[in-house]
């Protein structure tokens, strides 16, 4: 039995009662084999036994009351994946469906993610099985609170620096972040995403949805296209998918789909953004208000988006959303590119549906890493107590996408792979990290 598949063995036997953790793993693990064989130093320092085992998890209880006096517990968690070229970076989420394996396989996507940026972050993520939706702001702030009353003592600017994710926008990371400035008497660079009045960064509320854009604009560039024209479907309409419509509206598409937990809405003359930030991001409301802006668009119960003609699908909801009947809609309706707004979207049968088919795919480790890497940018400019201009943090998140299709296109290249974007972001992602685990010795 080779390395990588003893590993995975040991990983699988371990985790069994994990799937999307050993989902993450197996992907990674099987693409990094031809690369692993080559370099032999990593199996004798036992890279990949230390790499998908996490430094730390932390699980805690979160108590906290609702508005009626009741009393609830929530389970809280941290986990802390790896810190070798940076301190832990990566976010907090907030959804009923959390456990301590959907925080893993969040955590160690986000160590090569966080690698991939180029920025000096390493990876962790966390979370609770806390749900916010219908629950007032006084509710939201009572659960923030005791959140933190138990996270701030295994979290700092130099040692691990949470960020937004489902379920954490503004207004959750402000009672966080106000909570922490109070226990620990200091104000700190120890959450990102924060509010523009106290050390936000421009662009990080556009980040993760502008970053998928301009890194399909690279795929499309790589295969001498233009997005001008072309037809996008969308699933989502959290922050990530709003704001990869904005930008691909901007650069010449038209988004047709959006989506949310009930159903999905379909709109031939294109999506209408602003109607959709006011359902979503003012109102808080489910799509099937869009029919009241826009009478001719279609609603529908379920899912159902993949089954929409494009020539560009963005998955931006939740993990596992588009799975291999989905996939082979999509390649029988003629799509061209595939890449990935959420964390891990596709299922691992869907991703070889579009590689064995030959259709461009971006993983969501380089495709969705333009959030993060604006988080990075924000604790730079915390740190210098500087503000930069939107166009100044624009330029450089663009910068960054477009590095990581150069470096994951190559690394694919180099070893073999062609034009394939999952091996070469696995492989680009991993190589800076295990040096750096090399040269720190066995920690």
């Amino acid at each position: 039995m080779s390395y990588v598949s003893n590993v995975l063995e040991q990983v699988k036997e371990k985790n069994a009662d994990q799937p999307q953790f050993i989902q993450a793993v197996t992907e990674v693990l099987t693409t990094l084999e031809p690369f692993i064989e080559k370099n032999p130093q990593y199996e004798a320092a036992g890279i990949l036994e230390r790499l998908t085992e996490p430094e730390r998890q932390i699980i805690f209880r979160v108590p906290w009351v609702d508005d009626n006096g009741k009393v609830h517990v929530n389970r809280g968690f941290r986990v802390q994946f790896n810190s070798a070229i940076g301190p832990y970076k990566g976010g907090l989420r907030l959804h009923p469906s959390v456990n301590l394996g959907i925080i893993k396989f969040l955590g160690f996507e986000q160590i090569l993610k966080n690698s991939l940026t180029g920025l000096p972050i390493g990876g962790g993520k966390g979370g609770s099985d806390f749900d916010p939706k219908g629950k007032s702001d006084r509710e939201i702030m009572a659960f923030c609170q005791s959140f933190m009353t138990e996270l701030f003592r295994h979290i700092g600017p130099d040692t691990d620096v949470p960020a937004g994710d489902i379920g954490v926008g503004g207004r959750e990371i402000g009672y966080l972040y106000g909570q922490y400035k109070r226990i620990r008497n200091a104000y700190e660079s120890v959450l990102t995403g924060k509010g523009l009045t106290y050390g936000g960064s421009l662009v990080r509320t556009e980040a993760t949805g502008y970053g998928l854009l301009y890194f399909v604009n690279a795929m499309l560039r790589h295969l001498g296209e233009t997005i001008q024209g072309k037809t996008v479907v969308i699933s989502g309409a959290g922050n990530v998918a709003i704001y990869a419509a904005v930008k691909a509206t901007q650069l010449g598409a038209k988004v047709v789909t959006m989506s949310d937990s009930n159903g999905w809405v379909y709109d031939a003359e294109g999506i209408d953004i602003a109607a959709i930030k006011e359902i979503k991001e003012a109102n808080r409301q489910r799509l099937t208000e869009y029919k009241k802006y826009r009478p001719n668009s279609e609603y529908h119960e379920g899912k159902g988006v993949w089954s929409v003609p494009c020539d560009i699908a963005l998955p931006c909801a939740t993990q596992n959303e588009l799975d291999q009947a989905d996939a082979e809609m999509l390649v029988k309706n003629g799509v061209m590119l595939v890449a990935e707004g959420a964390n891990m979207p596709s299922t691992l049968e869907a991703t070889d549906v579009f590689l064995k088919n030959k259709i461009p795919f971006g993983p969501a480790k380089a495709a969705n890493a333009g959030g993060v890497a604006i988080s990075a940018i924000e604790m730079s400019q915390n740190s210098l107590r500087l503000s930069w201009t939107f166009e100044d943090v624009d330029a450089r998140l663009q910068d960054i996408m477009e590095n990581i299709h150069k470096n994951a296109t190559a690394a694919a290249e180099e070893y073999g792979f062609g034009y394939n974007l999952v091996a070469g972001a696995n492989i680009a992602g991993f190589k800076k990290v295990a040096d750096t685990m090399l040269a720190q010795g066995i920690v």
